[in-house]
């Protein structure tokens, strides 16, 4: 698999290539940006965040380690008020819902480090620091034989580089 790198100076001329490279059958597209753009996150279409799924998971842990704690307690100290319930549902709900935000937060912030962090450890050496200032990289992977097809792709975009990155 080679790597090539297409330097460009706007998120318009970075839409087009990622357009042109996904009709032509490329899929695997990086780009580094200086700015954020929703045109770009929208032509790479890469669906929503797994972190949204540690979210989920620690509100439910959340809300039912808030209600659980609460109607188990109820039920081995056992306090007879007037015939009521000892459980009753209504009363643990502010408990439940302040254990549904902690746990869904800290979650949260696990997922980020877990998917942030830990899953870019390592630095593309096709980066350079101009993609931090004034210049858009765009990175795809390709096979070996189809170098050429993605630099005359590159080309028609407007790239004012194209190059093959060692890896």
């Amino acid at each position: 698999m080679a790597e090539l790198l297409g330097v460009l100076s706007t998120p318009h001329e970075t839409v087009a290539a990622i357009e042109r490279l996904q009709k032509a059958g490329f899929k695997k597209l990086d780009v580094y940006s200086p700015v954020q753009s929703h045109e770009i996150e929208h032509a790479l279409d890469r669906g929503p965040s797994r972190v949204r799924a540690w979210t989920l998971i620690g509100g439910l842990t959340g809300v039912t380690v808030g209600y659980a704690a609460q109607i188990l307690a109820a039920y081995d100290w056992p306090m007879v008020i007037g015939g009521k319930p000892f459980a009753s549902i209504p009363a643990y709900t502010i408990v439940a819902f302040e254990l549904t935000i902690l746990f869904g937060g800290v979650l949260t912030v696990l997922g980020l480090v877990a998917h942030g962090f830990l899953g870019a450890s390592r630095q593309n050496p096709a980066y350079r620091p101009a993609f931090s200032q004034d210049e858009f990289g765009f990175l795809v992977e390709c096979h070996s034989d189809q170098i050429g097809r993605v630099q005359e792709l590159l080309g028609e975009a407007g790239c004012k580089e194209v190059r093959v990155v060692e890896g």
